[in-house]
């Protein structure tokens, strides 16, 4: 697996991850809901994916075996980490976790100290893992039940002699 930066042609698969990720991954926060489901797929096209593989304030990371798209990642120029998904055929790989490792980082490079982002129902126990807390309120994101406000204080890079 290599994690590196998204290439706009590369918007339909990565959107492909997005969609499936959502449908069958994440249960626990729709509930086979259509409504909710509607709604959180609703921007989740390859048109839209390609706007955010394009947009200066976005880093945009997808995991790739060979040809194989099998997760997506974003974080903004300000530190906030909007995707993070993973394809069901990869899922418990270790994608996840290695993407948010250089999703980090790239939010270090902008010079940020912190990342923040809201959890899913589904993604929260990774996120803790990961050295992220609850800082607010859940929210109804798309209208699921919880969506996880949380945030990690960055270490600082080591200096290399």
């Amino acid at each position: 697996m290599l994690i590196r930066k998204a290439h706009i042609d590369e918007a339909a698969k990565a959107c492909d991850v997005l969609r499936r990720s959502i449908l069958e991954l994440c249960g626990a926060d729709h509930h086979d809901n259509p409504a909710i489901i509607r709604r959180w797929l609703a921007n989740k096209t390859p048109a839209v994916v390609g706007s955010w593989i394009a947009h200066p304030d976005n880093v945009v990371l997808v995991a790739v075996e060979g040809e194989t798209v099998l997760g997506i990642g974003i974080v903004r120029n300000d530190g906030e980490i909007t995707c993070n998904y993973v394809s069901p055929d990869a899922r418990f790989r270790g994608v996840s976790k290695a993407m948010l490792a250089l999703l980090e980082t790239a939010a270090r490079s902008h010079g940020n100290d912190v990342c923040h982002l809201i959890s899913t129902e589904t993604a929260h126990r990774l996120y803790l893992s990961a050295g992220y807390e609850d800082c607010g309120v859940p929210q109804g994101k798309f209208g699921t039940t919880s969506s996880f406000p949380m945030l990690k204080q960055l270490a600082a890079e080591s200096s290399k002699p």
